[in-house]
């Protein structure tokens, strides 16, 4: 039964993870654990820190503003892994823990002991969270795999961009963030099976498939048909009209009405019924034959209309819509203020600092920021303290001799 207090902190309360590893990919998956209760100890190399925490393109004074997104919610431990004394104090402490996550190169984990092998002998219920380029197995388990490596091989860099450039990638790293994502969903499908059976397993995420699982029928329509998906820029081939349209006052925003009854629906509003009517756009396929021909009458008719005029326009219409956002837009938007998508956090050097909610939203457990991103071993005394029971010349000792 989970109490009020555990409640309220999030459905992940009672639940502890060790965070090893470094920059997106792990660390994401950290966070979205955190963001739902668990107690995220991250393990952070003695006086360097995960490079993370110099990350961005923008910084505020000298210090990195996506450090505070992917490490809220966590503690900071400092420990040096590469020590077999440093290996043996992380054995102690993910033998007290529900999840160990680590993202680095497949054979790191078994060259320090560190394999799962070894630690569920420790802690049988342990369930071990690897993220990587390409896998524990197959021949390309042992490369390097950054996330740009897996978007570009699971299909995703070759869609994406203007037909007449090379692929483009998305403005953020989002092989890393996928691979998260799925580790996470892994993590809690094996948290419900330990459940059942008291038993752990190894949760395997690799960038590459965890992109290649958002590809839609890309393989099967190469497979059925010998159809490979090019690049398009802004649209879906065959899917029309459902683009982005520029406005009167210079702006943008992006109309889907492809669906018959809609796209009659955004004939109405645009003032000539007469195209749902024409055969060359009255279906879905006749519109996916004719797409670019209707894109220009539709972009014709936004140019004439005030964006926020249009907006009100598609919303009266029943018409899916919405402006091209950026952040200050975001900070402005009324649905983004009520769901609270944007939230102000404290954060001793920051003060005051706007970053995304916790998502999704659950009704009776919800996630939450708890806490800002830690300095550099903030919390070290207390986990090595506390939960291992280090005194204070034990925990002298260790830090003279580079070990935390």
């Amino acid at each position: 039964m989970v109490s009020d207090e555990t409640a309220n902190r999030g459905p992940l309360a009672d639940l502890r993870v060790v965070e090893m590893g470094t920059l997106l990919a792990g660390p994401f998956c950290g966070q979205l654990m955190g963001d739902f209760g668990a107690e995220v100890i991250k393990l952070e190399p003695p006086n360097q820190g995960d490079p993370m925490r110099e990350w961005g393109q923008e910084k505020a004074h000298g210090m990195s503003l996506w450090w505070p997104v992917v490490a809220r919610n966590k503690k900071s431990v400092t420990l040096n892994l590469r020590e077999q004394e440093g290996q043996q104090i992380a054995r102690d402490l993910i033998s007290k823990a529900d999840f160990v996550l680590e993202n680095f190169r497949p054979g790191t984990m078994e060259r320090w002991n560190l394999s799962y092998d070894e630690l569920k002998k420790l802690n049988p219920r342990l369930i071990m969270i690897r993220v990587s380029g390409f896998g524990q197995t197959g021949p390309y388990a042992s490369r390097a795999g950054f996330g740009a490596v897996g978007e570009a091989m699971g299909g995703l860099r070759y869609v994406c961009g203007d037909p007449k450039t090379p692929p483009s990638r998305m403005g953020i790293s989002i092989g890393d963030s996928l691979a998260a994502t799925f580790a996470c969903l892994g993590a809690l499908a094996a948290l419900h099976h330990r459940e059942r059976t008291g038993e752990g397993q190894v949760v395997d995420s690799a960038i590459y498939e965890a992109v290649l699982n958002m590809m839609e029928s890309l393989v099967t329509e190469y497979d059925q048909a010998d159809y490979i998906r090019e690049r398009q820029g802004s649209i879906l081939p065959n899917v029309a009209p459902s683009n982005v349209y520029p406005t009167r006052d210079d702006r943008m925003i992006l109309i889907a009405a492809n669906q018959d009854t809609v796209f009659k629906r955004l004939t109405q509003a645009m003032g000539q019924p007469e195209l749902a009517e024409d055969p060359r756009y009255a279906t879905h396929s006749a519109r996916g034959e004719h797409q670019t021909e209707l894109d220009e009458k539709v972009a014709a008719w936004t140019k004439t209309v005030d964006a926020d005029h249009l907006e009100a326009m598609m919303e009266e219409h029943g018409i899916p819509s919405g402006k091209i956002y950026r952040a200050p837009e975001m900070l402005e938007d009324a649905q983004f203020r009520a769901r609270e998508a944007i939230i102000k956090t404290l954060h001793p050097k920051f003060g005051e600092l706007r970053m995304q909610n916790v998502a999704p939203k659950l009704s009776a457990t919800p996630g939450g920021v708890r806490s800002a991103a830690p300095s550099l071993g903030e919390h070290t005394d207390e986990i090595f303290g506390g939960l291992l029971g280090f005194d204070a010349a034990r925990l002298a000792e260790l830090r003279a001799s580079g070990i935390i």
